[in-house]
Order: structure tokens, then C-alpha cells, then sequence
């Protein structure tokens, strides 16, 4: 089972305050460049894995997705999400994307945003994404970018055994990172990138887009703090086919 890290008062109290928290997908810097790899998604079956408070899936309902499942392992979080929303074609429920199951050939898109890195088996996860999808159907998903990934501070990272490494000497270690982000012990799980994209190979897709994410010059004047991504790829896009 995943680390249920959000449900735990004192992460969840300072997640509940992060802009994209508080804004939603506007909140989100990256969200322009996602938005772009996203297909229509009129009259489609959706689901969001790791949907938190449930924006992406309220605005999918809002672009005309017949129906969205959106799964989450933190009871607050789905909590939320039912709490501020009213759509009829939104099905929020709690599910551990660990031991994932959905039935094959049920969805037509499949969307999940910064949930993967907590993710250990994620070559099982794409697997069930696979076979979940419909033919020629899309899945698009974000991560955190493996040279960022699991900074226990700023600029260095633990590795299993709890040792401090620098993030891009350590960058092909991979396995399990603790780092304290807004509470102590957050547990993700650090790859490659030539092993997250190896694994969707594996399981059938075709890669078609790959990101590695930077804010533009305009989102970097109307927020300085941003340019600290120019130095180094915070987060991670992939777009993949059926």
C-alpha cells in the first residue's frame, strides 16, 4: 500500500495552502503547457488517478466528458472534492493506485498529475493503465522530474540507507527517497527517466510527447521565484497512445 502521506494533519494542513491548492489548475505554473498536450475530451470516459481536491476532474466534466472516475487514496482529499462539487458525471472514490484494478477497455483518456513518484511498481501501474484504455485512447501524465526529485533539502536528497546525496550525483540510484516536505518522511520513489519511459514502452504505449517542464520568461516576471526552475526541470510532462 502507498504512503498515505496527505491524510496525516500536519501534510495536509500545509498542502490545503499551496497555490495550486488554493487556485486549482490556474494555480498550477505547468498547467498551460499540460493543457496543450490534452485532446478533446467531449463525450469521453475519464479517469483521474491521484485527483486530490478534485480540480482536473471538475474541469473535464466542464469540457464534456461523459463520465469521470476520479481516485484518490487520501479520504480527506476525496472528502474535498465530493464536498465542492456538484457535477453528476464526477464519481469520486478511494483507491490505492498500488494495488490498482479498472476494468479493461473502460476509459478513453486517463490523466494523473505529481501522484506517479509515490508510486514503487510503476511498470504494474501502466500496465493496468494500458489494458484499461481503450484502443488508440490517450493517457497523459505529469511527475516530478527525476533530477529534482525528493530534495530532503534544498540541493541534496537521502537514498535508502538514509545517506545524503547531491540529486544529480545520486540520479541513478534508484528506489525509494525520503524527503521532509511540509512534514517529515514523505516517501516517493526515484527512477530514471529512461525507466519511466521504458516502462510505458513495455507495456504497450507509444510515447508521444515528452516534457521536461520550465516556466516561460512571462510567468518567470509575473513570478520571480520561478526562476530557480530555469536552472534545473522541476517537473516532467509525458503524453502516451494506446
Amino acid at each position: 500500500m502507498a504512503q498515505n502521506i496527505y491524510d496525516q494533519p500536519e501534510f495536509f494542513a500545509g498542502y490545503s495552502q499551496l497555490p495550486r491548492s488554493v487556485h486549482g489548475l490556474d494555480g498550477a505554473p505547468e498547467w498551460p503547457a499540460i493543457r496543450a498536450m490534452l485532446p478533446d475530451l467531449e463525450g469521453k470516459r475519464v479517469v483521474d488517478l491521484g485527483c486530490g481536491f478534485g480540480w482536473f476532474a471538475r474541469w473535464a466534466g466542464g469540457q464534456g466528458a461523459a463520465q469521470v472516475l476520479a481516485l484518490d487514496l487520501s479520504e480527506q482529499m476525496i472528502a474535498r472534492a465530493k464536498a465542492t462539487t456538484q457535477a453528476a458525471n464526477i464519481d469520486y472514490r478511494i483507491a490505492d493506485l498500488e494495488q490498482l484494478s479498472l476494468p479493461a477497455g473502460a476509459f478513453d483518456f486517463v490523466y494523473s498529475s505529481l501522484a506517479f513518484h509515490y508510486i514503487e511498481d510503476f511498470g504494474k501501474l501502466a500496465a493496468t493503465i494500458h489494458q484499461a484504455l481503450a484502443p488508440g485512447a490517450q493517457f497523459v501524465f505529469t511527475i516530478e522530474h527525476p533530477v529534482y526529485m525528493a530534495p530532503a533539502q534544498p540541493g541534496w536528497a537521502t537514498d535508502a540507507d538514509g545517506r545524503r546525496i547531491w540529486p544529480l550525483d545520486g540520479y541513478s540510484i534508484e528506489g525509494p527517497r525520503r524527503t521532509d516536505w511540509l512534514a517529515k518522511g514523505v516517501l516517493k520513489y526515484h527512477r530514471t527517466i529512461g525507466t519511466t519511459l521504458n516502462a510505458l514502452i513495455q507495456a504497450g504505449f507509444n510515447v508521444r510527447h515528452v516534457q521536461e517542464w520550465a516556466p516561460t520568461a512571462d510567468q518567470v516576471a509575473a513570478n520571480p521565484g520561478l526562476a530557480e526552475e530555469l536552472d534545473r526541470p522541476m517537473m516532467l510532462l509525458v503524453a502516451a497512445q494506446r
